[in-house]
């Protein structure tokens, strides 16, 4: 009997209605029972008509099982059978065809086959499963131009591995594969032969290591003569070196050990740097320890050493919780020594720094919030570290921090407190100023006359007051004293207590008045008293501790409206209107006399002069004012905003344009001053200009009073004494324009204090005064992956348009206060960038100062994107901060320990 191919048997003649033909029914129960013999002949098409069946079954999931053994449905067999070969049910897909062998037990799927069986996946041009043995082969297959295709993918559990062919056995769990290609975290491993010989454990023969993305054209690799691979935890190899470009290089170890945790962190030695300076000799740098103590938070252990003796330490962590919160804190401790003891330039300096940086999601609690901006230490850490590569940060004068804590309590009224600790700190007189802390708390106004839902209208419905208290612990010390027992008793302790009481209302329709009296109460904790030095013969200050307080109040009232003008040039102009916006005000304050807080003493002892001072003087808050005030202010904001025709013709309706943001005049009358009542007026503006990528502020000092021959003002108006109505005294320009080939591109985000180390510092967000350089870490790149890939898509190089972004910053200050008629200030700095190629990058940092005469800092840039590599090259050619550094080495974290790094910075002089 011929016997047809078994997949015609499935679908054509298991569920194939019989036929109502006696003789066939009887030629097939014999057959069917005296089936012992089979004889074979070649496949050849069954062109029977099918009739088809009311029901049929769901061929894509077949359990072979049932295949190989046909049941027999005239006779139950009542012999327990035995195991079925194939444990489990295999699902497969296959485009071209799925073959079936039963005399030798094979299974094969070609073109995209796909086999799913047990715990494995397995993904191939060609798959043939051998169900005796329990073994699975899968291959490439060759395209109509005789190129090898479709990779086999082997996938179990999590271990992925795509090889040129695999042989598996599906009981033993062991495997023979040619050319795999495993990731490993960061780490890519392709083998010449690999032996499976467990879930766990893979033996290589000749394996390349690499992180490069291309892993069967690294640009570098190691190869591993033999490789034990633990997946996801480590690679234990033997003899190893490396090479590049496919060319050996020298570098090798005898034997060695790779992580190759799936974490995204694991814990390790970092490998120090070696480097020559100029005044410490030789040293290593930025070795130390990493751990990763959990998926929320890490540490990092620094530590430099110098052959003359200096030292440094570092300690890095960051934390973070998704939606919740997120920070870093680095803590930096530097004992440097130059040259050597006995010499006279020997000098010897402890510096430190202590950074924090923590902001919290506002989802996270909308009540409360935590955050924290801490940049304290020693005032000349950046001036003299070695360990800074930071102009910006290095010029910048003053270090700042801040921590609060503030609670909202959704009561009626609404009542919100507030915990502030604040730290100024002036690095050139070393002076620091610290609130420890800080407590604000107020209660929301509460309307007097008038219920919640009712309508606040009119000078007795809107009446309300508020309550407000304000304390501080207020310290102020120098570098000498700061955290010493001397900076604690010299704290300054107040309270003061405000209770404005206000009301508003419209008179004319047009004009609101808005009349306000303020209750004023301050505690405090200490006050100075004068009394005669007994060895001097001066009288001088003399604390007094205790608790001591005054009251104030004051008067206030002020009138504003809001004045609209519009210019209309008709709607066929280019300029169709021009709409000014004015809001003028003016305000008048009283205070009464509290002399009553003043008392008088004799400077000298002998009684001839008396001078008046208040015991408040140097408290938190001061002493109350002596004499009473009587203040009338002006107040003119201006705002134009024009309506151009767009230049897109499918628009129907003008656009807007923002001339001036602001155009603001103020000044003040004091009714009560002796000579000169009125104030300068300050004249300030600003606006935007090409697509908000130009910001132009002005700034100007008008004075009316005039001056004298020897340059002195003088109770006489300058109009009065031959000259204009004002007399310009000062007047300042800045201009900011940032601008690049490509609009709205922001590679890096520079707002951002726990990315960018320079603003963190308390530098500049941009990068004026050149890039800052974390010399522990040096992968830091300013290249956007995204870019380099969609401009390697278009082409290899650029050819006309090169991408390139420019920072331009100037500044012009004028001073004729006593007829000097001088620029003060006048200088341009500029900053740019250019890719040269995809993954070439030139910058450069400089400027000119035109009253000097001279280039101000300089900076020039250059990095190579290598791939796998980074390449940088920093040179700073003139100035104080001489010095120049180079770096190549490998991006991946993993293997960031292979590196090249060289640089010479400026010499730190220490005082």
């Amino acid at each position: 009997m011929a016997r047809q191919k078994l997949s015609h048997i499935f679908t054509k003649i298991v569920f194939k209605p019989l036929r109502t033909n006696l003789f066939h029914i009887v030629l097939s129960a014999f057959f069917l029972t005296l089936g012992s013999a089979e004889s074979y002949s070649q496949e050849k098409k069954n062109n029977s008509t099918s009739i088809p069946a009311e029901k049929q079954k769901d061929t894509a999931t077949v359990n072979l099982a049932d295949l190989v053994t046909p049941k027999d449905s005239t006779k139950q067999d009542t012999v327990k059978p035995k195991k079925t070969f194939l444990e489990s049910r295999i699902k497969r897909k296959a485009v071209d065809y799925e073959k079936m062998d039963q005399k030798k037990k094979l299974l094969t799927l070609y073109n995209q086959a796909e086999l799913y069986y047990e715990d494995f996946e397995l993904k191939a041009g060609i798959i043939v499963m051998d169900y005796e043995k329990n073994e699975v082969y899968a291959g490439r297959i060759k395209d109509s131009l005789g190129n090898y295709t479709q990779r086999p993918v082997f996938k179990q559990g999590t271990n992925v591995i795509e090889p040129d062919s695999i042989r598996f056995n599906t009981k033993t769990k062991k495997a023979l594969v040619w050319n795999s290609r495993s990731v490993q975290g960061e780490m890519s491993i392709k083998g010449e032969i690999t032996k499976k010989e467990n879930d766990s454990v893979y033996f290589i023969k000749n394996a390349r290591i690499t992180t490069s993305k291309d892993i069967d054209n690294p640009e570098y690799y190691f190869l591993a003569r033999r490789l034990k691979l633990v997946p996801g935890k480590k690679a234990v190899v033997g003899i190893t070196n490396m090479f590049i470009a496919d060319v050996p290089t020298p570098i090798g170890i005898p034997f060695g050990f790779f992580p190759m945790s799936d974490k995204k962190g694991t814990s390790g030695l970092i490998l120090p740097s070696p480097n020559d300076t100029n005044r410490q000799g030789f040293s290593l740098q930025n070795g130390g320890l990493y751990l990763a103590l959990s998926d929320n938070y890490d540490l990092a252990i620094l530590g430099d050493y110098y052959t003359n003796g200096s030292y440094a330490m570092r300690f890095e962590s960051s934390y973070a919780k998704r939606y919740g919160y997120r920070g870093n804190v680095n803590v930096r401790f530097e004992n440097q020594i130059q040259s050597e003891r006995g010499f006279p330039d020997y000098t010897k300096a402890t510096n430190y720094n202590i950074q924090w940086s923590h902001s919290q999601d506002t989802k996270s609690s909308p009540n409360s919030r935590f955050s924290a901006s801490v940049n304290m230490g020693s005032s000349k850490y950046y001036q003299q570290s070695m360990n800074q590569a930071n102009v910006g940060s290095a010029l910048n004068n003053t270090l700042s921090s801040s921590i609060s804590y503030s609670k909202t309590y959704n009561t009626m009224p609404q009542v919100n407190m507030s915990l502030t600790a604040t730290h100024s700190q002036n690095t050139q007189t070393e002076t620091i100023n610290m609130t420890l802390p800080t407590f604000q708390g107020s209660v929301d106004r509460v309307f007097l006359f008038a219920s919640e839902d009712e309508t606040k209208k009119g000078f007795i419905k809107n009446m309300n007051i508020q309550y407000n208290l304000n304390a501080k612990n207020e310290i102020t010390t120098n570098d000498s004293l700061f955290f010493k027992p001397q900076m604690f008793r010299d704290a300054k302790i107040g309270f003061q207590h405000t209770i404005p009481l206000s009301t508003n209302f419209k008179v004319f329709k047009y004009f609101s008045v808005t009349p306000s009296a303020t209750y004023n109460e301050v505690w405090t904790m200490n006050t100075y008293e004068k009394r005669i030095n007994p060895d001097t013969k001066k009288a001088e200050d003399y604390s007094v501790r205790g608790f001591d307080s005054y009251r104030t109040y004051n008067f206030s009232t002020g009138i504003s409206t809001t004045i609209y003008g519009t210019f209309n040039f008709g709607e066929d102009k280019k300029i169709q209107a021009i709409r000014h916006l004015m809001k003028p005000s003016i305000s008048y304050a009283y205070t009464p006399s509290f002399d009553k807080y003043y008392d008088t003493y004799d400077p000298d002892g002998t009684g001839t002069m008396l001078n008046e001072y208040s015991r408040f003087n140097g408290t938190v808050y001061g002493p109350p004012s002596k004499g009473n005030s009587n203040i009338f202010s002006f107040n003119l904001n201006n705002t134009f905003e024009a309506k151009v025709t767009d230049k897109d013709s499918t628009k129907t309706e003008a656009k807007k344009v923002m001339l001036l943001n602001s155009l603001n005049f103020s000044t003040t009358y004091d009714v009560n001053a002796d000579s000169m009542k009125l104030a300068p007026l300050r004249v300030s503006a600003g606006t935007v200009l090409f697509k908000d990528k130009m910001n132009i502020n002005f700034a100007a000092t008008l004075d009316p009073y005039a001056l004298d021959n020897a340059n002195k003002k003088i109770d006489m108006y300058n109009i009065e004494n031959g000259g204009s109505l004002f007399r310009l005294s000062s007047a300042n320009v800045t201009v900011n324009y940032s601008f690049s080939s490509k609009d709205g591109s922001n590679q890096n985000d520079r707002t951002d204090p726990l990315k960018n180390q320079s603003l963190r510092n308390g530098g500049r967000e941009d990068d004026l005064f050149g890039t800052a350089r974390d010399l522990g870490d040096n992968r830091q790149s300013q290249f956007n992956d995204e870019d380099i890939e969609e401009a390697e898509k278009k082409k290899s190089f650029y050819n006309a348009v090169l991408p390139w972004d420019i920072r331009l910053a100037y500044s012009l200050t004028y001073n004729n206060s006593a007829r000097q008629n001088e620029i003060t200030n006048n200088s341009l700095m500029v900053s740019g960038n250019i890719d040269l190629t995809p993954r070439w990058k030139v910058g450069v940092s400089t400027g000119y100062d035109f009253v000097q005469k001279g280039v101000t800092f300089t900076q020039f840039r250059f990095e190579r994107d290598l791939l796998s590599w980074r390449m940088d090259f920093n040179w700073v050619p003139i100035g104080t901060y001489t010095s120049w550094g180079f770096f190549i080495g490998i991006k991946s974290s993993v293997l960031s320990d292979i590196k090249w790094d060289k640089r010479n910075q400026p010499d730190r002089t220490l005082r």
